[in-house]
């Protein structure tokens, strides 16, 4: 028998850019408990604070039934449990579902009869009753669609994007059971307003949302490899782009630089389960190795650049505009803007990082870099426009330029500024 709706309380583990928007909106209507291992984390969330910028003070204020707890013992008590950790690839792009099996044993400990399990977190079509299930049997000696059920309903936060909320997005959910996916259904359709779509199976939900991210990654691809062509041929890309984006049905995609924790991890987990069943997946390997190597070609630019102005890369003194993975978030996870100051470190150049978005104490210990507080004047030899921060969009050129040396280069890669004013840009 499932939990009836007036006995619902929600344990939701993970309390990153998934789980915590999740936590809050439960928290409105259902007894929930936010759980997360980092005890700083839990910390700042009691306190109102919230460093990824999802949430504000106002919507903690208005989850009243939401509380928060580093200790797995405080989620007992609950009988559905949302898993929204993280799943990224290792280094050999291989996908990494370590925090998946941990989250899954602090739960399968906890399992009673009738509970229901739900994962959020991006995997390979199969790997919720392949890989997870087993460890919820293992840890709790139930049986699964006897004793508790699964389902499984992808993530869609786009972060930093204040339009498309959790609850402007249709959920995908599903269930292991006719029975469990309707409860499950119910459960989201209880608090995501644009509605719900209940896929027919977990692995069809699991299929649905990893090409959803694979779809964007060969499109990026695709125009990332066109501008490296027009580039040859002299000619501008984003000039081409407003050229083919008269016709009706030509897809707006711009080149650039993908990272984060969703486009250039999810593609592996797909090939992964593909290679798995004997099947090498050309295209999608193809638009994972090109934008792969797109910091690379930004560093070549540059010292390309740098070398027909006759400005020595050698301990020259550049600025690097921006760090984290995408504009206006502060999200470093998987950012391919260390692919460019890698690069240029290997040139033994000189680097100040500006970024007044991301987080300084993350900045220094997730990727050992220091960010400045303010670039310096008529300091450096090269500049590059990595992120499109809105704090970077408003600073006119004639100000970035004050920031450069009389003989200097400047390198766009959103293709922010005037072309008129920079030597080179995607």
């Amino acid at each position: 028998m499932l939990p009836l709706k007036e006995e619902i309380k929600i344990g939701i583990v993970g309390l990153g850019y998934v789980g915590l928007p999740l936590a809050v909106e439960f928290g409105k209507y259902y007894q929930t408990i936010g759980f997360d291992i980092s005890l700083r984390r839990i910390e700042q969330l009691r306190l109102g604070f919230d460093v990824t910028r999802e949430v504000d003070s106002g919507g903690f204020a208005n989850a009243s039934l939401l509380s928060f707890s580093d200790k797995s013992a405080d989620l007992a008590d609950c009988n559905v449990y949302i898993i929204t950790v993280p799943t990224p690839v290792d280094a050999s792009k291989q996908p990494d579902l370590s925090y998946l099996i941990s989250a899954s044993s602090l739960i399968g400990v906890l399992l009673k009869s009738n509970d229901v399990v739900i994962y959020e977190s991006t995997v390979f079509p199969g790997a919720t009753e392949e890989c997870c299930v087993p460890v919820l049997e293992k840890c709790s000696s139930l049986a699964f669609n006897k004793d508790f059920y699964v389902g499984y309903s992808p993530e869609r936060i786009n972060p930093g994007d204040k339009e498309r909320s959790l609850t402007a997005i249709v959920k995908v959910t599903s269930g292991s059971t006719e029975e469990s996916a309707e409860f499950i259904d119910g459960l989201y359709a209880s608090i995501i307003v644009a509605g719900t779509h209940k896929a027919s199976s977990i692995k069809v939900a699991e299929a649905a949302k990893v090409i959803e991210n694979t779809q964007r990654d060969i499109n990026i691809a695709l125009i990332n490899e066109l501008a490296i062509l027009f580039n040859r041929l002299g000619i501008e890309t984003d000039q081409v782009l407003a050229a083919a984006c008269t016709k009706w049905n030509f897809l707006p995609f711009k080149p650039g630089l993908v990272g984060g924790h969703c486009i250039g991890v999810d593609p592996y987990y797909l090939t992964h389960k593909a290679q798995a069943v004997g099947y090498y997946p050309e295209i999608i390997l193809a638009g994972r190795k090109i934008n792969d190597s797109m910091g690379g070609y930004v560093v070549d630019q540059v010292v390309k650049l740098m070398t027909e102005s006759r400005i020595h890369v050698v301990d020259a003194k550049i600025l690097v505009l921006g760090l984290t993975f995408k504009a206006d978030c502060p999200d470093l996870r998987n950012t391919r803007v260390i692919d460019i100051i890698e690069g240029l470190n290997n040139y033994h150049a000189d680097i100040d990082v500006y970024d007044p978005v991301a987080d300084v104490e993350l900045a220094k210990n997730e990727h050992g870099i220091d960010l400045i507080d303010a670039p310096r004047l008529n300091y450096y030899d090269a500049m590059v426009v990595a992120v499109d921060h809105a704090e970077i969009r408003c600073v006119d050129i004639g100000t970035m330029k004050s920031w450069c040396k009389t003989d200097h280069i400047i390198y766009d890669v959103k293709s922010i500024l005037p072309l008129e004013a920079v030597n080179g840009r995607l």
